[in-house]
């Protein structure tokens, strides 16, 4: 089956963030995304990886990015 791919309204529920939020990310770039008809759109296992690289990237500023 095809890489399911999302919308910013779904990425937005599932990183938990506001909508305009996601969309500035993928529109600076800072998201993995692509415009279909002038819609942003991202694939799952391109959000995944995103997320495992944030993560990687967390560990080594000492594990957490909260500021403790």
């Amino acid at each position: 089956m095809p890489d399911e791919v999302l919308t910013i309204k779904e990425v937005a529920a599932l990183l938990e963030l506001a909508g305009k939020t996601v969309y500035a990310m993928a529109q600076a770039g800072q998201i993995p995304a692509f415009k279909i008809r002038g819609q942003r759109r991202i694939k799952r296992t391109e959000l995944g990886q995103w997320i495992d690289a944030q993560q990687r990237g967390g560990e080594r500023r000492g594990g957490r990015d909260d500021g403790r």
